[in-house]
């Protein structure tokens, strides 16, 4: 793959660096996106992706998709992303992760990674032997480096204001469907119950299944979890979620959720917006994992400090459903539009 066809690639958006590395050890792409706030930060995905294609679509929307989150968290970050080509439970070996460290270590620091999808603390720890260019990999505390508790907490606080927003009400008897109950999921499934929410699951993974339905979920079919009538849907898995197919099957009036990317395109906000959906823009909403890996880089995880950090998403989201309201545009405009006059450094202007 050469730069001339990532260039040209639909996804590529300015993007200030994309590397490939392909030998017996490891198939990886590294994206950085914008580094205007400070060093790139972004988790390191491993999927079993069919081509390098699909590999490189992801890449160059995740890291995009940081870019835009670390601004509008008001963080002095980039935006970067990892992907490895394999699959994370048959392929994963130590070799394959020194040599992934040694790619990020070959950035020089513009790129620091993270667990993401696929990828766990211990990962990250053990790529972290070959670089120092690491981060979610403390273990001081009850979470450790693991920043999926702080990245539910976001995406919480997130529903509860968009609930209150548009339902007017609280969480307590509010019925929301989550899709995707891995590590934030389940975190996020946890605290919705405990508020008194009515919670439904659904999850390719039978575990991830069974340890909800001990919380006290109920379950639908992961073909089914779109339709469920409830108040809010939350995509807590992969992205595309919301799509062409999806979008006239979605009961809810509430999509909001910890997936990157739920929008399949851009173009499908509008679509959202104009059935009278509220839609939490992915990349606000999901910003606690990235805050608390800001606060972890910094070595000062002070838990006080960075909840308050995170109750900000709140804010951020009245503010994005405020302006949606008021100018008739889809709130994942108004959110790019918030974010690129932070990172850019441009004064805001109306949207055409």
């Amino acid at each position: 793959m050469n730069h001339l066809e990532i260039q040209n690639h639909p996804d590529f958006d300015q993007h200030e660096m994309v590397e490939v590395i392909q030998d017996e050890n490891l198939t990886a792409l590294i994206a950085v996106h914008n580094s205007n706030l400070g060093p790139a930060v972004g988790g390191c995905r491993m999927y079993p992706y069919a081509e390098l294609g699909d590999a490189l679509t992801d890449v160059l929307r995740l890291s995009r998709g940081m870019t835009y989150k670390s601004a509008l968290a008001g963080l002095p970050l980039g935006g970067g992303k990892s992907v490895i080509i394999g699959n994370p439970k048959t392929e994963k070996t130590t070799e394959l992760l020194h040599a992934m460290g040694d790619f990020v270590d070959s950035f020089d620091g513009r790129y620091i990674t993270a667990e993401d999808s696929g990828t766990s603390v211990s990962d990250i720890a053990t790529m972290g032997e070959r670089t120092t260019f690491v981060s979610g990999v403390m273990k001081n505390d009850q979470f450790g480096g693991d920043p999926s508790p702080l990245t539910a907490y976001g995406v919480f606080v997130g529903i509860r204001e968009a609930v209150s927003y548009r339902l007017n009400g609280a969480l307590e008897g509010t019925r929301i469907a989550v899709q995707g109950v891995g590590n934030v999921g389940l975190y996020l499934t946890k605290m919705l119950l405990k508020s008194g929410a009515t919670v439904v699951v659904a999850d390719v993974n039978t575990e991830n299944v069974a340890r909800a339905k001990e919380c006290g979920a109920s379950v639908m079919s992961p073909a089914d979890i779109h339709k469920a009538d409830v108040d809010v849907f939350a995509p807590c898995a992969l992205g595309g979620a919301i799509n062409e197919s999806t979008i006239d099957e979605i009961r809810a009036s509430i999509i909001a959720g910890a997936a990157n990317n739920q929008l399949a395109s851009p173009e499908i906000g509008q679509s959202v917006f104009d059935k009278g959906i509220l839609y939490a823009p992915d990349y606000v909403i999901n910003a606690g994992g990235i805050i608390d890996v800001f606060y972890q880089q910094c070595g000062d995880r002070d838990h006080d400090k960075i909840s308050d950090h995170i109750d900000r998403i709140g804010t951020t989201l009245s503010r994005i459903f405020d302006e949606s309201a008021q100018s008739s545009l889809p709130t994942n405009r108004v959110a790019d539009q918030y974010a690129a006059s932070v990172f850019l450094g441009q004064p805001r202007r109306a949207v055409a």
